[in-house]
């Protein structure tokens, strides 16, 4: 299949979606999921899946541009776009759009409480509305875990916060199956089954 490439793609389209994204966003993020632009085709742009953002193979150094792009981005099935009033360009995503990279652990009487800081500093508490699921590491056996941010939006959790998880884990019946996970907000969210070692 051809690959369009956007007009965007050159540097002075890449300022009118600044320029376009700077004058939707006002306060709180934008309302990308009721834009309902032209599409103008793919931008020479991609998430790393360690959460760094480039675009033409360079890394973007600006935080702040980068906090700008993830607030107009949005994700169509496998795809993803930064949307504006006014134009939708793909862009390319190799793993989770965001990394989850610091944890908060709050209690309120017998109810935990998990929040997450991103690596463009949203704060995300885990619950109904934000889950966490775990998926298997192809080629480890381990697990990748990922914490739903926003709009089908997905956080990778860095290895270093899995491993505190790990230490907050608990083990529930889920189904009739015993499964190990972590319980927050009212709310348990399974890893993995629990495995009984035979003493023979």
């Amino acid at each position: 299949m051809t690959r369009t490439m956007a007009k965007a793609g050159q540097t002075g389209g890449l300022e009118g979606i600044v320029g376009a994204a700077k004058t939707a966003s006002g306060k709180g993020l934008p309302p990308v999921d009721r834009w309902n632009p032209p599409y103008c085709g793919e931008i020479d742009m991609r998430i790393a899946a360690d959460g760094t953002w480039f675009y033409q193979k360079t890394p973007i150094g600006r935080p702040a541009l980068v906090k700008l792009f993830a607030s107009i981005l949005k994700r169509e099935g496998d795809h993803y776009f930064l949307v504006t009033p006014v134009e939708k360009c793909g862009i390319a995503v190799d793993d989770a759009p965001f990394m989850a990279v610091e944890l908060k652990i709050e209690r309120a009487g017998a109810t935990r409480r998990l929040s997450f800081r991103t690596n463009v500093d949203d704060w995300v508490e885990c619950g109904h509305a934000h889950p966490l699921r775990f998926e298997p590491e192809v080629g480890t056996g381990g697990l990748k875990p990922y914490l739903l941010v926003r709009r089908n939006l997905w956080a990778k959790v860095t290895r270093a916060l899995f491993y505190d998880l790990v230490d907050l884990g608990e083990e529930r019946p889920v189904a009739g199956v015993a499964m190990f996970g972590i319980a927050c907000a009212g709310e348990f969210f399974p890893m993995t089954p629990v495995v009984r070692e035979i003493v023979r």
